[in-house]
Formats: structure tokens, sequence, C-alpha cells
């Protein structure tokens, strides 16, 4: 015999020879996933379940029913046949005992069924002691009646009843069972029609989810499911959709923030390079100093970029959780302006609250509200000139902080840009001033979890209006 290698190394000497297993494996390398799927196959085990379970239900019962109703149909047959074995015993008892035979011979040409003496000990065992009270006896396991002749040991015996041959027969089997099972096929042919036409949306509805997430789990994040066509599934296809939505922006802004964040981290590096190279060569105390302070100044811009990144990360991934309290906003807003003030580089700050009702508190997540309002400080002292303002109101139920500066504003088709990660308006004025554009990135997704959402406008002082906008009550637990 060929071994496996031999084998082998004949397939790929002479390939043209076995063109049918080259077909085989591309039917099945395009099939995929489908050679272990098939809704056809689902739809054979769904309908011979249930078709199967319909017929045990039904037989169980017909045993069920026959039982309870056995004892009145042999009453209702032993009255139906008492006639006919009374004009069979008067036929008899008008001859001779030797012409019976003959007599029966003759009767059985009349009857549908078979007529027959026997003698008494020749009857089935259970039907022995009953006959001989001179009853009509059925005995259902051999499809017949018995009755004892009287002054005879003679019985006369009629059937069976389902006839075994003769024109009764169809297709070689009685006539009662083949229209049984004519009707049961038929039946199995309308119930899998009823079914396939029910069952056929739900299938399909499958089929689009099953290839969804199979495009989705090769990396196609632009695969969405189409609506559904039975309701069942709309909240699954939703859900799917949404899912896929949700995937395909993470990855997004994974992809953005990992290229930004390669991009902005050069720039720093390369000045702690080139300080540390310096400091190795200086030749006074007073300039390796000055050098290790550049230093020092990079590693906090480092520190705070990746600061920023992952807090914007946890804030994209819907990871960041509030913790709301209830807080007085004049009061608030007073503490935050004071802890603000080192960021202001000698610029002036005023904070006006005189549109505060006395006492009027609102919800909000302290920590990372303060970080979403000196992210606005922050930019502001960033371009202002002189002079910037903080301003606060409520008004239907909406609570709104304004920040202005008198810098040189924002082009109003660039005002929604600018809270977008790593967006800025002029990138050689943000080298300057330490600007990476994602503190208003940030502030955007803290305003999102709280409900409401950041702006930007001009400012009254000439400059732009950044402003700050939520529920009063919108972030309750």
């Amino acid at each position: 015999m060929i071994g496996t290698e031999s084998y082998a190394a004949f397939r790929q000497a002479y390939p043209f020879l076995f063109p049918f297993c080259r077909r085989n494996k591309k039917r099945r390398a395009r099939r995929g996933y489908a050679q272990h799927y098939s809704l056809l196959r689902i739809f054979f085990r769904f309908y011979l379940f249930l078709l199967g379970g319909f017929a045990l239900v039904a037989c169980l019962a017909h045993l069920f029913v026959a039982s309870i109703i056995q004892d009145v149909d042999n009453r209702y047959a032993q009255r139906f046949m008492r006639g006919t074995f009374s004009l069979v015993e008067a036929e008899l008892y008008r001859n001779e005992r030797k012409d019976w035979p003959r007599i029966m011979e003759r009767l059985n040409e009349k009857f549908a069924y078979r007529l027959r003496l026997i003698e008494r000990t020749h009857l089935p065992e259970e039907a022995r002691a009953q006959v001989n009270n001179g009853n009509i006896i059925i005995s259902r396991a051999h499809d017949e009646m018995y009755h004892l002749l009287p002054g005879s040991d003679m019985a006369l015996v009629l059937g069976p009843f389902n006839p075994v041959h003769g024109p009764e027969l169809a297709l070689g089997m009685p006539l009662r069972l083949h229209t049984r099972l004519s009707i049961w096929v038929v039946f199995g042919i309308v119930f899998a029609l009823v079914l396939y036409i029910w069952v056929r949306p739900i299938f399909r509805d499958l089929e689009a989810l099953r290839q969804t997430a199979r495009a989705l789990g090769e990396g196609r994040l632009e695969a969405r499911t189409p609506s559904a066509h039975n309701q069942l599934f709309v909240p699954l296809t939703d859900s799917l959709n949404d899912m896929a939505d949700r995937i395909q922006h993470l990855v997004v802004t994974q992809k953005e923030l990992t290229n930004a964040m390669s991009h902005e981290l050069r720039t720093p590096i390369a000045r702690l390079r080139f300080a540390g190279e310096m400091a190795c060569t200086a030749h006074s105390e007073e300039e390796r100093r000055r050098l290790v302070g550049t230093m020092k100044t990079d590693l906090d811009e480092l520190e705070y970029l990746i600061d920023a990144s992952l807090t914007y990360a946890r804030l994209e991934r819907n990871t960041l959780e509030l913790h709301p309290k209830t807080v007085e906003l004049a009061q608030w807003l007073t503490e935050e302006a004071e802890r603000l003030h080192p960021l202001l580089s000698g610029k002036s700050l005023r904070l006006d609250l005189s549109q505060l009702a006395p006492e009027q508190t609102v919800t909000l997540d302290p920590q990372h509200m303060a970080r979403a309002l000196g992210n606005l400080v922050r930019n502001a002292a960033r371009y202002a000139r002189q002079r910037m303002e903080i301003i606060a109101r409520v008004e239907n139920q909406m609570a709104y902080i304004h920040v202005d500066d008198d810098g040189v504003g924002i082009p109003e088709e660039k005002r929604k840009a600018i809270f977008a990660a790593f967006s800025r308006l002029d990138r050689a004025c943000d080298r300057t001033t330490d600007g990476y554009g994602l503190g208003l990135a940030i502030t955007r997704r803290i305003l999102t979890l709280h409900h409401g959402h950041a702006s930007a406008s001009a400012s009254p002082l000439g400059g732009a209006r950044l402003s700050l906008e939520w529920p009063v009550d919108g972030v309750k637990k």
C-alpha cells in the first residue's frame, strides 16, 4: 500500500490528476464558516422536533382517550353486532350441523369480514371464561368478536375487521392504514410550508446578525445589520449596531490618540535630549542649572500630556465614573476662581455672580467639573491680552458658566472644531503656550457625562467666550 507521505508527494507532483480535490478545497474555503452553520439544517431540525412532538402528543392523546372510552365503544359494538350474531345463528340452526361449514362459506361471501366457527377451547385465553355467559366478547388484540352458540361448544367468530387482503388494500397495506399515512404526509407537507413561511424571516434576521458579527470579527467595522423583519430581533439588531458604532468610534479614537501622542511626544523628548547633551558639556554651573530647569519644565510638560491623554481616553471609553454632589454654585465658583489664580500669568480675572439667585444649588461632580472649568480658564489665559471674566447664571433649570477673554477670538467656522482632540487654531502659537488641544476635548466629554455640552462664541470683551451648560439636577443618581 502507498503510504501517506508517498501519496502526498504524488499529489504534489501531479496535481492535474486531482482536479476534484482542488475544487472541493476552493469550495470549502469559499464557504468558510457556512460549513458548520446551515439555516436549512436548523430548519429541518426545528421542523422534525415540532412535528415529532406533535405526533407524540397526538398518539398519547389518542391512547388516553381510547382508554377512557374503550368501555363505551365495546358496549356500542356489542349492541351493534348483536343482530348480526342472531341472524347467523338463526341461519345455522335452520340447518343440520353437518351443513354448517357449507353455510359459513356461503355467508363469508356476503360479508366484508371473515366469519368462522371454532371450538370454545380454541378461543384466546382471556375470552374463554367470559364467553360462557353467552355474551359477545370483543378482543382488541385480535380485532375479533366471539359469541358461544347456545347448546354447543362451538363459538362464532367475526373478524378480524381490519382487512389483510382483497380490494380494501391500497399499495399493499390496509386501506385504513394507507389513509392515515396519507393524511399524515399531507399534514407534514402543509405544516412544513406554514412553518417555513413563519420561520423564514427569523432565519433571515439570524443570518444578517451572523454576517454582521462575522464581519466585525474580521475587522470590517463599517458593517451594520439591516432592519430586522421580525420585531423579536429589533432590540438585538439595534444593540448590535450600537455596539458596532461604539467599537468603530473607540478604534478611530484610539488610532487618532496614538498618532497624535506619538507626534506630540517628539518635541519635548527632543528638547530633553538636546538639554541633556548640552548639560554634559556645560562649562559653568549657572548654565548647567538653567539646562536642568529646562529639562524639568519638559518633564512637567510630558507628565501633563500623558495625564491629559489618559483622562481623555477614559472619557472616550466611558470608564470615568462620576460622583455627583449638590453644591452651592456661587461658593463653588469662588473657591475655584481662587484656586485658578496661579494659572492667570499676571492677567486679571473677574467673577460675576450677580445673575445667580441666593444660595442657588446645582448638581455636579466637583472634581471633574473643576477640571472642565480650569481648562477653559487656562485656554483664556493663554490667549487673553489682559482681562478675563467668569459669568454664571441659572435659567430654565439649566446652569450656565461663561469664560470670556479679550484676546483674538475664534473664527465662527472653527468654533466646533476646537473641542476635538489635538485640535489647535494656530500650532505655532500653541507651541509657545504649551497647548496640545486636549483640554477642550476633555471639557466636552465631561459636560457630555453631565448631560450637557460645551460651546464657543464671541465674547463681549472682544475675544472668545467658552461656555459650559448642563441641567441643574441632570446627574443625580
